[in-house]
């Protein structure tokens, strides 16, 4: 009984700075590692136990995470933009700067991966910022459409060489826009985006 109340316990609201971004932090990995371990998975079929227990492979998938990663914050963040900002009015700009703030700490609770080193992480998170940032410059895009700046890149990461990967690009595209699809419902069910944007602004 009580494991059964625990699947199907609602999830918590989203109200405070901290939710939200413990929401982005958790959002952004799922859709970046899921892909990462999937794609594998199906790339090596049968002996895909035997590829991730070698020690080599292991190291590509923890380089490939760690890279793919930011590409995941800035989805979820450009996507956090879109449902917050026809509650911002006049404050659009200011609530859009502290937005990028709270994804930038999220990008910050991690230390420099090892396999990235920190020219390239503190590249990544210059690169992050200048996304969110661009995307208040233009209209909220539909949420299928915001993996299509980075669908390339991500698919690039994959730690399969490239000559096995087929024509998979589409089908990894796919997987972010569905995946990006299903992030944005659950935010709005549990956000409480005026309660946000409002402790954006304090």
């Amino acid at each position: 009984m009580k494991l059964f109340e625990k699947l199907f316990r609602p999830r918590p609201p989203i109200r405070t700075r901290q939710e939200l971004a413990d929401f982005i932090d958790a959002q952004s990995a799922f859709i970046a590692q899921k892909g990462i371990y999937e794609y594998s998975r199906a790339r090596a079929g049968h002996y895909a136990k035997v590829l991730f227990a070698e020690e080599g492979f292991a190291k590509a998938v923890e380089y490939a995470r760690w890279q793919a990663y930011p590409l995941g914050l800035a989805m979820v963040g450009e996507m956090v933009d879109g449902v917050l900002r026809p509650h911002a009015g006049m404050q659009r700009r200011a609530v859009l700067d502290q937005m990028i703030l709270v994804v930038l700490s999220v990008f910050d609770r991690y230390p420099v991966p090892p396999s990235i080193g920190e020219v390239a992480w503190l590249q990544a998170r210059r690169e992050l910022e200048h996304r969110l940032d661009l995307a208040g410059g233009h209209a909220p895009k539909r949420v299928m459409d915001i993996p299509e700046p980075l669908a390339e890149s991500y698919f690039a990461m994959m730690p399969i060489h490239e000559k096995l990967r087929g024509r998979d690009f589409e089908t990894t595209r796919n997987y972010l826009r569905v995946s990006l699809c299903n992030i944005h419902d659950e935010l709005v069910d549990r956000i409480d985006a005026a309660a946000v944007t409002n402790t954006l602004l304090e």
